[in-house]
């Protein structure tokens, strides 16, 4: 009797057993089901999902400056060296063609600056500049130091072109970078002309930001203050000081002034000059 109920048991279990995987069998599909068929009318868009910051703002159009000085139409005199001279002024001169008016210039990278910054410092102008910068303060016998005769010169000459360089450096592609502005001049070149003169005097206090709009010119001050207290480092006859530093930092300022001036005015030097200068 006791063998029999324990097969009994054993059977019923058995049983329990099958049941139980069916009823876990039937669940899963079920489930399995339910996943596969979701309700259309609760799904949310997948765009919803996205998160604000991941999403790119389009970014606005912008339009490249145009050449308006070809050198390849002039065969006058010194040819090079007018070919040269323009091609400073208008590689760092921003001017748009009247039917992008409306558009603002595309802003330089920080790579772009750095490649500025690089063409301006290899140009051979610069050299040249630095000739006359040596021989007039050989004349002036300035920082005493160097002595005189050719080894003087020169030493006076590696002091120019260091810095030319270094003006470079923080005018066109440190301080700018940093601040997030243009360090190109963005040429009026209509209207009245004493309304363009105030345009480019007042450049190397205002002037564009990356983004377009108009803001203090930190980067010329900043440059030319980086500029002249560096220079103290190789120039031993610099007088020291707030004001001769001071002196030296306006008459920085008042150089980079005149060339906004050159810039703004170049199409008429040009044009009186007889050089190829496209119309705008």
């Amino acid at each position: 009797m006791d063998r029999l109920a324990l097969e009994f048991l054993l059977e019923s279990m058995s049983n329990w057993r099958r049941k139980l995987a069916l009823l876990g069998l039937l669940a899963a599909s079920t489930l399995a089901g339910a996943q596969l068929q979701p309700r259309l009318d609760n799904m949310t868009p997948a765009v919803a999902l996205v998160p604000p910051s991941m999403i790119t703002p389009a970014r606005p159009p912008c339009a490249r400056p145009v050449e308006v000085f070809d050198m390849d139409d002039y065969n006058g005199p010194f040819n090079q060296l007018v070919s040269r001279f323009s091609q400073r002024i208008e590689s760092t001169t921003v001017h748009l063609p009247r039917h992008h008016s409306d558009l603002r210039p595309c802003a330089l990278t920080a790579s772009g600056k750095f490649h500025m910054f690089v063409e301006s410092t290899a140009d051979p102008l610069n050299y040249v500049g630095a000739v006359w910068d040596a021989t007039t303060a050989q004349i002036d016998r300035d920082d005493p130091s160097f002595h005189q005769g050719p080894g003087g010169f020169g030493k006076r000459y590696a002091a120019a072109v260091t810095d030319n360089a270094t003006s470079d450096f923080f005018g066109i592609y440190l301080y700018p970078s940093f601040f997030r502005q243009d360090p190109r001049y963005y040429a009026m070149r209509q209207g009245p002309a004493q309304a363009r003169l105030g345009h480019a005097l007042t450049h190397r206090f205002v002037t564009h930001g990356d983004s377009g709009r108009l803001m203090p010119n930190y980067s010329e001050w900043f440059g030319a203050v980086s500029t002249k207290a560096l220079s103290n480092l190789y120039h031993p006859g610099n007088p020291r000081g707030f004001g001769p530093t001071a002196g030296r930092v306006g008459f920085s300022v008042a150089n980079d002034m005149a060339w906004d001036v050159l810039r703004e005015f170049w199409p008429e030097v040009t044009h009186k000059l007889h050089l190829p200068f496209r119309s705008r």
